[in-house]
């Protein structure tokens, strides 16, 4: 039997740099040490790329049955923001899994629709049991989802102080915590159209998470926490946003795989539409590979209530290179590609 520490302590310490440790829940990682987890190929020459050198990324369709349950009852394809609306709720249940815990009762579970000759039940409990073993895997042991290693290494090196950071389609606001604790002491507005994230995926997201960031007053590492950052989540649909170009940094992570390829530069002109002269837009889609296409399969009642490709990184450099953004860095990290691009 797995054990684990409780997820919250009730001695609220400061973590330390170099610290690590698994919750029943999510990990905790703030070490410093190499490898940093990102494979760098901003060597790639994107002027001279075509689509027929790359191909076109591989599509999702393996649909939750939540999504055609729906369908099945409105007669009529499940609209777009119902969809975000169904996956929040849905994938924000993963996040909530004490994982040791429920392994344990659908191991019960199975033996017991066993003993008692209820193969539907077991059947249903294995399934249970597959994707709980995946979910393991992903987020407690790779740590693939947030991926702070990852993640950390593709935001370094930004020639940026205070910044101010918009987060289209912020979700939990990870990735917008993470930038505050690499340059600290700047602003971040987090956009999303469903509620839920306000209140409950970012609402809720777990205080004593730290941060591995930069003390600009030493030039060591500190740690920080939600509560230290200067933070606001706007509640919008980021197409009707009257911002005008007064951002630093524009982030957006596994948005623009959502939109199909007539309706791609709309998702790039979103990026372009905020930043300052100068400023950087960071971009992430899910990587085209083995384990992720078996991820969304398995994960697919959590996952897919709507269009979703996955891409190699080159697909999606070709993508911003075509519509306007000059690319700075990229590269992948354990789930995702990675871009750091400036306005042409």
């Amino acid at each position: 039997m797995e054990t684990v520490r409780q997820q919250e302590p009730a001695r609220e310490t400061k973590h330390q740099v170099g610290y690590f440790e698994q919750l029943a829940t999510h990990v905790r990682d703030l070490r410093n040490t190499p490898p940093d987890l990102f494979e760098d190929v901003s060597y790639i020459d994107w002027s001279s790329l075509s689509w027929d050198d790359v191909n076109r990324p591989y599509k999702v369709d393996k649909w939750a049955e939540g999504k055609k349950l729906w369908e099945q009852e409105h007669g009529e394809r499940l609209p777009v923001k119902k969809g975000w609306e169904h996956f929040n709720r849905s994938f924000h249940q993963l996040f909530q899994k004490n994982v040791p815990k429920e392994k344990q009762e659908t191991r019960s579970k199975i033996w017991q629709s066993l003993l008692s000759m209820d193969v539907h039940g077991a059947g249903e409990a294995i399934e249970e049991l597959i994707q709980l073993l995946v979910w393991n895997k992903v987020h407690r042991v790779e740590d693939a989802i947030w991926d702070p290693r990852g993640k950390r290494a593709l935001f370094e090196g930004l020639d940026v102080e205070k910044p101010e950071v918009l987060f289209l389609g912020a979700a939990d606001g990870y990735e917008a915590m993470q930038l505050m604790a690499q340059y600290p002491g700047g602003h971040a507005v987090l956009v999303d159209y469903d509620e839920f994230c306000k209140t409950e995926r970012f609402g809720k997201f777990p205080a004593r998470y730290p941060f591995l960031g930069n003390n600009p007053a030493t030039g060591n590492h500190k740690v920080y926490y939600r509560e230290d950052m200067n933070i606001d989540f706007v509640v919008e649909d980021i197409r009707k946003l009257k911002y005008g170009k007064e951002f630093d940094i524009v982030v957006s992570i596994g948005l623009i795989e959502h939109f199909p390829d007539e309706y791609k530069h709309e998702a790039f002109e979103m990026h372009r539409r905020f930043l300052k002269p100068g400023g950087y837009a960071i971009l992430t889609t899910p990587r085209s590979q083995l384990r992720s296409k078996a991820f969304y399969t398995v994960m697919s009642n959590y996952m897919n209530y709507g269009y979703r490709e996955l891409m190699d990184v080159r697909q999606m450099g070709l993508y911003a290179w075509e519509n306007g953004f000059d690319i700075l860095r990229a590269g992948y990290i354990k789930a995702h590609n990675g871009l750091i691009c400036k306005v042409q």
